[in-house]
């Protein structure tokens, strides 16, 4: 362990780590180097130090500089200060071990380590990168490479081989006949008994992929769960000219670069250094979840995704995230599993859509509704702000992906929880009121979001329609609203066609939930959907799945870790949801009292069980959405269809 592990001074030996730039400032310092920076101000004599400092720092002569100061003096301590700094910002590295073999290291292969030490190129990279760069190149030396294709000779595989051996490895050539032509198979094993790691780097047209390090086994699953995503893909450039390119249109550069990411993946995992991944330290990458390389050859660009595939073989694609404990955090789930080119869901989106007076967000689900073929599907949702419509959205797709009215998909327990059993009250209480009380509007109609909406689907939209409120039981803190169209003819007296619901702890809030869904739903009418998108708020409808109003059922997770201004109160959506959030528990106790053992939740039904089931392992393995979802920390609930 060294000086920087430990938070004890610099050893004698330090040195700046190569590659690290420095700013001098008025009054100050700032250092940047591959793995960490830190800006030091305070005094102008920081500047004055680090010219005395830097010579000895860069060319290793930390220990006879530090020697020649006085002990205890002003200068010693300044130095001693700043050399702690750059250790917790991991900007210094040991200097060069003594010339000794390694413990247990074969003479060939402490050999191979030093003509390591021979390779400038690659001691810069290490120097610049590794927390321990000695130890590095000794794996790098010690390991061996193979490449495999069915064309050894392809100019993919070429630039792979290219690659690692720049790298400082050994590498070794494999014609593979099981492997497509655009597809190439590297992997690295080091001198002991451990399994390879491997790396699979392809092209889909003038789309290419590198394959997160793991198993060679578990590379190939994803390389072929990631060549049927990217098939048939586009870049956006290639959508607006209504083709993809053909193969003249692949720059020759583009496989050459491809590898080279590769191999540099597959380097990285060899020396035990951060996978390329996360040096980026890129907010839309998840830790915890492995990132794959996409790349386009025009326009020229790559990134890295969050991305698990339906096959999973390796100990780090088989532990599932935490459940997201902020709004921000789903939304970063929902971006990586609605990536338009590899994500396995489809993403909500505003699209082209209005969002005034509501925001609103849409998806196209892959294949025909039941009883529709040649259609598709696609959704369209609102919500009091965008975030909340996409989430909602998003949930409801996956419910009707995996299955319509089989589950029910929350961002996190209480979420679901809430979505289910405001389901099953809907579906429950959606007859006659019968012994329902109705609640006087003197209750509801103040609501100031119940007026907003109110008034916007009535004055701002022209919709003639009609609230009604019931509370559910007697004694019973839970309300259902229900909006709906006034009839057209005075001598109509139906019910009205249902514009939105509501199901909530109080009146007032369950008819702005109501009203909301209603002017989502009219807004959607007019906005040119397509025939069989239906829009409720918090909640999503279509042809195929129906209604589900979630309303509040968001409200503690949007609110936690929220900052709300003293003056937000209910009028404003974050007051409003930071109401909601205080008053859901009770509601769900309360929903789950009614709904227990009623039509739609039979014993042992989802929604009975004082706290959400995650899975049932008597029940039918589930479809793959289902394990995706909840390896991003999504809780997926068996509903009562199913338990029948």
């Amino acid at each position: 362990m060294t000086a920087r592990d430990t938070g004890a001074a610099a050893a004698p030996g330090d040195r700046l780590r190569p590659g690290t730039a420095v700013t001098p400032l008025r009054a100050g310092l700032h250092l940047r180097g591959r793995r960490g920076s830190v800006t030091l101000e305070g005094s102008t004599a920081v500047p004055v130090v680090w010219g005395l400092l830097e010579e000895p720092l860069r060319s290793g002569g930390l220990g006879p500089f530090r020697e020649g100061l006085e002990p205890g003096s002003a200068l010693h301590v300044a130095v001693d200060t700043l050399l702690a700094r750059l250790a917790e910002h991991d900007l210094l590295v040991p200097g060069p071990p003594p010339a000794a073999e390694p413990a247990g290291m074969d003479p060939a292969d402490a050999d191979a380590a030093a003509d390591a030490d021979a390779e400038p190129a690659v001691a810069r990279w290490l120097g610049a990168t590794a927390r321990h760069p000695a130890d590095a190149a000794a794996a790098l030396a010690a390991a061996r490479a193979d490449v495999l294709a069915r064309d050894p000779g392809s100019p993919l595989a070429s630039a792979a081989v290219r690659a690692l051996a720049a790298g400082g490895l050994s590498v070794t050539r494999t014609a593979d006949a099981a492997l497509p032509a655009d597809r190439v198979l590297l992997t690295v094993r080091g001198p002991g008994p451990g399994a390879a790691r491997a790396v699979v780097a392809g092209c889909v047209g003038g789309t290419g992929y590198a394959t997160a390090p793991g198993s060679a086994a578990q590379a190939l699953a994803d390389a072929v769960a990631l060549e049927a995503r990217l098939d048939g893909a586009t870049s956006p450039a290639w959508a607006e000219r209504g083709k993809a390119p053909g193969p003249g249109g692949v720059p020759a550069s583009f496989p050459v670069l491809l590898a080279g990411a590769a191999a540099h993946r597959l380097l990285c995992a060899a020396a035990g250094l951060p996978d390329p991944a996360a040096e980026g330290e890129d907010p839309r990458l998840l830790p915890g979840i492995p990132a794959v390389l996409i790349a386009e050859a025009r326009p020229a660009r790559a990134d890295h995704h969050s991305w698990l595939g339906p096959v999973r073989i390796d100990a780090d694609r088989l532990t599932d995230l935490a459940p997201p404990a902020v709004l921000d955090d789903a939304m970063r789930r929902i971006a990586a599993l609605g990536e338009r080119r590899c994500g396995p869901l489809p993403g909500p989106e505003p699209e082209d859509l209005p969002q005034l007076p509501v925001p609103l967000a849409a998806c196209t689900l892959p294949g025909p509704p039941r009883g529709a073929p040649g259609t598709s599907r696609t959704l369209t949702g609102g919500g009091p702000r965008l975030d909340l419509a996409r989430l909602e959205l998003f949930c409801r797709a996956a419910e009707l992906l995996l299955g319509e009215d089989t589950f029910t998909v929350g961002a996190d327990p209480g979420h679901a929880l809430g979505r289910f059993l405001r389901h099953l009250a809907s579906r429950r209480y959606a007859g006659p009121p019968d012994h329902r009380t109705a609640v006087a509007p003197a209750r509801w109609s103040a609501h100031p979001q119940y007026r907003h909406w109110w008034t916007t689907l009535t004055d701002r939209l022209g919709t003639a329609a009609r609230t009604e409120v019931h509370r559910l039981a007697p004694h019973a803190e839970a309300y259902r609203a229900v909006v709906r169209r006034a009839p057209q003819d005075a001598a109509d007296h139906g019910a009205g066609t249902v514009l939105g619901e509501g199901i909530e702890a109080t009146p007032g809030d369950a008819a702005a939930f109501a009203a909301l869904a209603a002017v989502t739903a009219v807004v959607t009418a007019g906005s040119g959907s397509p025939a069989g998108a239906g829009a409720c708020t918090s909640g999503l409808a279509d042809t195929a799945g129906g209604a589900r109003p979630s309303g509040g059922a968001v409200a503690p997770l949007a609110s936690a870790a929220a900052r709300t201004a003293a003056w937000e109160d209910h009028r404003w959506t974050g007051g409003w949801l930071a109401d909601l959030a205080g008053r859901e528990a009770d509601l769900r106790s309360t929903l789950r009292r009614l709904t227990s053992g009623g039509p739609g939740n039979p014993a042992g039904a989802a929604g009975a069980p004082d706290r959400p089931p995650v899975h049932a392992p008597d029940h039918a393995p589930d479809p793959e959405p289902a394990g995706v979802l909840r390896a991003f920390g999504f809780t997926v609930l068996r509903t009562a269809e199913e338990a029948r």
